[in-house]
């Protein structure tokens, strides 16, 4: 049965025509141009931390797996930014919001969640990576092979595409309420879940399934490894060889607490509970100060990193004295 002020869909052109609002920051006009300056001084700062890491990894000829994923999740965390931050800034810099179409929020939407969910898997694979490096070192070359390494990093991304291709298909065919204002500043599921006229939760079903495919499945592989890690931890006597096994994991550790922290907070938890002022700045810190961390993190706890990076910045000094 239709609830009153739905949108009529049976209308094949009504989601080719409709559009929502973004409402953004529009609360805080006073503070539009000071967090126009900060998002866009944040997004350059992310973005070049992370084509610095990608190109100091694709130049680098012997390239170990831990290095392969890297480069991966540089080649996500761009993406992910490109897709939400320049969105935010142009609700900033209109002052009653910017308007986005419904095609154009379903894709947005799409492309968060599937670049959010193959982090989710890769984070995942790079422990088990870290797994097989310090509990079977002797078969580590062997195990982590360039091809499976290949194959993990496809399943990653083609998984995560699925899921999130069902959850945005599952949101969409919601029948929505007349007032199309999204009290966010990017199509965001719990935002955009909020404008559905229904009074089940059976719309938040497809929800709790990705949650469970893209974070809970994910996150209980991470446990397996770590659980494997620490029982290897405790077998080494040496204080060194234990400090040296542990600073291997720290960095992935460091971004699977800040990544699955988020992502659990706005995700893991009823539509009664939802607080568009609330879940705007946890979204703040997910889509800018997170990815803006990553090259950060693994600038300076990183070995392998920090190796190729000088090495990319002796070659750019030798091509200029050159």
């Amino acid at each position: 049965m239709p609830c009153e002020g739905c949108m009529e869909r049976d209308n094949v052109s009504t989601g080719a025509t409709m559009e929502f609002l973004l409402l953004g920051f529009s609360e805080l006009l006073r503070l539009r141009v000071l967090l126009f300056l900060l998002f866009l001084t944040v997004h350059l700062v992310t973005l070049a931390g992370n084509v610095m890491i990608f190109m100091a990894v694709v130049m680098e000829p012997s390239r170990p797996p831990m290095l392969f994923f890297l480069c991966q999740l540089s080649a996500i965390e761009l993406c992910y930014t490109l897709v939400i931050v320049p969105k935010a800034l142009l609700s900033l810099a209109a002052v009653e919001g910017s308007t986005i179409s419904f095609l154009g929020c379903a894709a947005q939407m799409h492309l968060f969640v599937a670049l959010g969910g193959a982090e989710c898997f890769l984070l995942a694979a790079m422990s088990y990576d870290r797994y097989v490096a310090i509990c079977q070192p002797l078969r580590y070359a062997a195990v982590m092979s360039e091809g499976l390494c290949l194959r993990m990093a496809l399943a990653c991304a083609l998984g995560a595409f699925a899921v999130a291709l069902a959850l945005t298909v599952a949101v969409f065919r919601l029948p929505f309420c007349r007032s199309r204002r999204i009290n966010h500043f990017f199509c965001d599921v719990p935002a955009v879940l909020h404008l559905a006229c229904t009074q089940s939760y059976g719309p938040e079903l497809p929800l709790l399934a990705a949650c469970v495919l893209l974070l809970l499945l994910p996150f209980l592989l991470i446990l397996a490894s770590y659980a494997c890690i620490a029982a290897a931890l405790l077998r080494i006597t040496s204080p060194v060889g234990r400090g040296k096994a542990f600073c291997t994991c720290a960095s992935h550790l460091a971004i699977t607490v800040l990544h699955y922290g988020c992502a659990t907070f706005m995700y893991i938890r009823p539509k009664s509970s939802y607080s568009p002022a609330r879940d705007k700045v946890v979204s703040l810190v997910y889509t800018n100060i997170t990815p803006l961390m990553y090259p950060l993190i693994y600038s300076l706890r990183n070995k392998e990193i920090r190796g190729v990076l000088r090495k990319m910045l002796r070659r750019r000094k030798i091509a200029q004295v050159n």
